[in-house]
């Protein structure tokens, strides 16, 4: 299904998209006419087959986000793919789940690690790239509904996306200035590798579809197809062909669902943040 937003001629780089919703949205940019550097830890040829089979350009680079110093490398090595890059998608994540009490240190540097240092000097690095070239970019965010929420037995995976909100507002600040954009969008209860054990546990996942399903007035969603995904993510696609807005959050619970935006806005002397709930 042809995409009805234009980023003909921009180039994206997306992180963790060989699988669920990164996979999503590298397809769906693709569809939208970026040239999309798809970057994963493990295979990426299922990948590369969507997008070629939409008729979109992608190409793959592996990489491994816990490697010390990575960042700079990944940015050139995809800006060296596909030329400079327009648009980076920090979307690679992962999770270790226990009790608090019992939680090791493994666990929690190595989400930390990926979720959320991974994230800032990747966006270092591409900001650098774009500062030095002078041209304005886009950087969107994927955080999660954990980053506003406590969550249980998941404490580096909360503590990493509660810090990529500030982090991402934190940016969006600083950079407005040098025309760089700094988005993030929160997804809902999706069905992907990091939720796959909670929809297992035949104890908790009906307690999670129930408090969904009362706090959106709507049966619990599902994305059990790509193409629903790609409904998700093409709302990045409005997002990154919007000139004014310079930073936000948008939480998903259910889509067609209710999104909680904090946004920030440059204006011409100041910058303001705007909270407030809009339907879509």
């Amino acid at each position: 299904m042809p995409s009805p937003f234009d980023l003909t001629g921009r180039r994206a780089l997306v992180t963790g998209a060989n699988t669920g919703i990164g996979q999503g949205i590298a397809l769906a940019l693709a569809q939208a006419g970026a040239t999309v550097v798809a970057a994963g830890r493990s295979d990426l040829t299922e990948t590369l087959g969507l997008v070629a089979a939409a008729g979109g350009t992608a190409h793959a680079l592996k990489v491994d986000l816990q490697e010390q110093g990575i960042a700079p490398r990944v940015i050139a090595q995809a800006e060296g793919l596909a030329g400079p890059l327009d648009i980076l998608v920090n979307n690679a994540g992962i999770i270790r789940r226990a009790d608090a009490l019992e939680f090791s240190e493994s666990d929690w540097d190595e989400v930390m690690n990926v979720n959320l240092k991974a994230v800032f000097f990747l966006a270092q690095a591409f900001a650098q790239s774009a500062v030095a070239a002078g041209r304005g970019a886009r950087i969107v965010n994927i955080a999660s509904l954990l980053s506003f929420q406590g969550g249980i037995r998941v404490a580096s995976y909360t503590a990493s996306k509660s810090g990529l909100a500030g982090l991402t507002k934190l940016l969006a600040c600083e950079w407005a200035q040098k025309g760089i954009n700094v988005n993030a969008i929160a997804p809902g209860y999706i069905e992907s590798n990091n939720t796959q054990a909670l929809r297992a546990d035949p104890d908790r996942n009906p307690g999670v579809l129930r408090r969904l399903a009362k706090s959106t007035g709507a049966e619990a969603y599902f994305p059990k197809r790509l193409a629903e995904l790609n409904d998700i993510c093409e709302r990045i696609a409005r997002d990154l062909r919007n000139q004014y807005t310079l930073g936000y959050f948008s939480t998903s619970v259910a889509p067609p669902g209710v999104y909680r935006r904090i946004r920030v806005v440059a204006g011409k002397n100041s910058i303001r943040t705007r909270p407030g709930y809009t339907l879509t």
